[in-house]
């Protein structure tokens, strides 16, 4: 006598949700991931319960489709919307300020930016006679040196009062 291969269909969920899993390691959709809970809520949890095998698969169909259009959705905006670029190395020097620390000569001269590092400056425009010390933005990078603007004054009535 053969053995009724449904009492062993508990074993083929398993299976088929290990293997969702791993193709979904491999595309990183999330489309495998609800095929694979699907798998394991619907059919294993229908066939733990004692469900017919047909009841099963459509409970697995239906959880695994109710997942796809409800959930995965969900999941794939969150992961976009955490994903925003930030500006890293030498992507993020444009904007930062810097201090002269050698004065600026026929255009050339070195800066120190607010991050710590020191680099070989070229004045954009005119040079207003700007002396060590004198703060400074970085405009652009070109290669090993940073173009340089003077920064524009600050406004504020504390300057010049006594702390």
């Amino acid at each position: 006598m053969l053995p009724d291969l449904t009492d062993y269909l508990w074993i083929a969920w398993l299976v088929l949700a290990l293997v969702f899993v791993i193709i979904e390691l491999v595309t990183l959709e999330f489309t495998f991931l609800m095929l694979a809970a699907g798998t394991l809520i619907g059919g294993l949890g229908v066939n733990l319960l004692g469900g017919p095998w047909w009841l099963q698969v459509g409970a697995a169909a239906l959880i695994s489709a109710l997942l796809l259009f409800t959930i995965r959705p969900l999941l794939l905006r969150a992961l976009r919307r955490s994903s925003v670029l930030h500006p890293t190395n030498v992507d993020a020097l444009p904007g930062l300020g810097a201090r002269v620390m050698v004065p600026f000569v026929e255009g050339a001269g070195s800066v120190r930016l607010d991050n710590g590092e020191t680099w070989t400056a070229r004045l954009i425009g005119a040079d207003p006679g700007l002396a060590p010390g004198s703060r400074v933005i970085v405009t652009a990078v070109r290669g090993a040196t940073v173009e340089v603007a003077p920064e524009a004054p600050a406004t504020s009535s504390s300057e010049g009062s006594p702390a």
